[in-house]
């Protein structure tokens, strides 16, 4: 039994046995991993949904993006930084893989200080980009605000648990984040059940619920680190490590970092025109809020589902980055081909799922009590989840593509899709439903004409599909060049 539970808990060799295989096993539990993650974001919508009024709930769900911007630049910066430690791994360098773990942490906190101090100032201007101005007042700009600003102020304790997550990725080992994640979200739905139901906090009470339990997690999975793996604890003479390296890990993680956070823009421009359906002509945001509702319900349910197609690729990542630190060419071509194959396989499950949810509204059951649901809102849902889910191989090859291109040590391409990406959808946002009518309101009969709507429903797939034709670019420069210099080596042996 013991020697079974040391085999459950080894670190994954990504370089070695079945592609398939390998990327399954080390994949599995980072999907149940990201399911948690979202199941922090679940809790708060479905609890908030239930006992909060249909204006906080808004509040809640119009800083989605907000929180997006601030906090996937760090997450960005992680996921890059784990390419360092993968690769190392890949060659065998235990004292390699300590030394990128102590310049990862010391960058993350450096990066946690700066965004926490940014995010806290620029609160306000924020907020007014999706259409919540403080001389608006009202209950929503209230809960917004205060929801945010107390996630900002927890910016370290989510920096910090992606951080230890990715570098325990980087080294194979998928199992132990999980493990930890699972804790923590037990105690983030007992905690939103005290500090929102018990003690009726609102929109604080949640927040205060996510960045607490999150914290708990980081602090147990350092701890859990430094006692599993002895040979990553920290020493005196990583103290001297070179400049050199710190900038390789920001010349890896800081494009994947912006690449994040300008998708983030596109988003609260989406956001911004989803709140204008709302609004009356005055510009007065209405109460009733149909339109943020259903996109705020779908937006849940649809980063839920995506997190299998995540996962893959955050386990591409890591899989092409140790292969190609341990200089297996053809390994990683094929983990491409397999990342795709799978990617297929989870899509179809994602469509079957959905049209299950489609059933007497049941998707929107899931967030708000039945007070909250007229069948505008409902009307509105089944629009945005039609446009949404359904394109969904797109993002899919998103994942694939950025892992891959990110894993091999190209993360210049990853920030040109993701201009790609906000260039796409902020265009589509800002004219294509100006081309069905003049103005966007509550004036608008989305009955008679629902184009406006359905067009910037749209606009996350076509920012998808611009993403993958720059990847393509990439994909055909990048693996040319690397085959060409193969050719070029080769024809020097012989």
């Amino acid at each position: 039994m013991k020697v079974g539970l040391k085999k459950l808990f080894a670190p994954i060799d990504l370089t070695k046995g079945s592609v398939y295989k390998a990327i399954l096993i080390f994949m599995i539990p980072i999907v149940i991993s990201y399911f948690f993650q979202q199941i922090y974001t679940l809790t708060d919508a479905v609890i908030c949904g239930q006992n909060l009024t249909p204006s906080e709930v808004n509040g809640v769900n119009d800083v989605g993006s907000l929180t997006f911007i601030v906090l996937q630049f760090a997450f960005g910066c992680a996921a890059g930084f784990s390419v360092a430690s993968s690769e190392k791994e890949g060659q065998k360098d235990k004292r390699g893989v300590r030394q990128s773990f102590f310049v990862q942490v010391v960058l993350s906190l450096a990066i946690s200080i700066v965004l926490t101090l940014a995010a806290c100032l620029l609160v306000d201007p924020l907020l007014s980009l999706v259409g919540l101005r403080a001389g608006d007042g009202g209950v929503t700009y209230e809960a917004a605000k205060t929801y945010i600003f107390i996630i900002f102020l927890g910016t370290i304790c989510q920096v910090a648990y992606n951080q230890i997550c990715s570098l325990l990725r980087s080294i194979g080992d998928s199992l132990t984040p999980l493990l930890f994640l699972i804790g923590s979200t037990i105690l983030n739905i007992g905690l939103d059940l005290l500090l929102i139901v018990v003690i009726p906090w609102g929109a604080a009470g949640a927040a205060i619920a996510t960045i607490s339990a999150q914290g708990l997690s980081a602090i147990l999975c350092y701890v859990y680190t430094f006692v599993k793996y002895p040979w990553l604890r920290f020493k005196k003479e990583d103290l001297n490590i070179p400049a050199k390296e710190y900038g390789y890990h920001l010349k890896l993680g800081l494009p994947l970092a912006f690449q994040f956070s300008i998708l983030a823009i596109g988003l609260i421009t989406l956001q911004a025109t989803i709140v204008k359906f709302d609004t009356a002509p005055d510009g007065i945001v209405l109460a009733a809020g149909s339109a943020e509702l259903a996109y705020g319900a779908v937006n849940k349910l649809s980063n839920f589902m995506m997190c299998p197609l995540n996962a893959l690729g955050t386990a591409i990542l890591s899989y092409e980055g140790q292969n190609k630190g341990a200089g297996k060419d053809e390994r990683v071509k094929k983990g491409f081909k397999a990342a795709v194959l799978i990617m297929l396989a989870i899509y179809l499950a994602i469509l079957t799922v959905t049209l299950l949810l489609l059933i007497d509204d049941a998707f929107l059951k899931l967030f708000y009590s039945a007070s909250s649901i007229d069948e505008y809102t409902a009307y509105l849902g089944r629009i945005n989840l039609l446009m949404n889910v359904p394109f969904f191989p797109l993002v899919g090859m998103v994942y694939v593509f950025r892992g891959t291109l990110q894993g091999v040590g190209k993360p210049l391409w990853p920030f040109l899709a993701g201009c790609a990406e906000l260039a796409a959808r902020t265009l589509l946002c800002l004219f294509g439903p100006y081309f069905f009518v003049s103005v966007i309101s509550t004036e608008i009969d989305l009955y008679a004409n629902p184009w406006p709507f359905v067009i910037t429903c749209l606009a996350d797939a076509f920012a998808w599909l611009m993403a993958d034709l720059t990847f393509l670019m990439g994909f055909a420069v990048v693996f040319h060049s690397r085959s060409e210099k193969k050719k070029v080596a080769i024809d020097k042996a012989s």
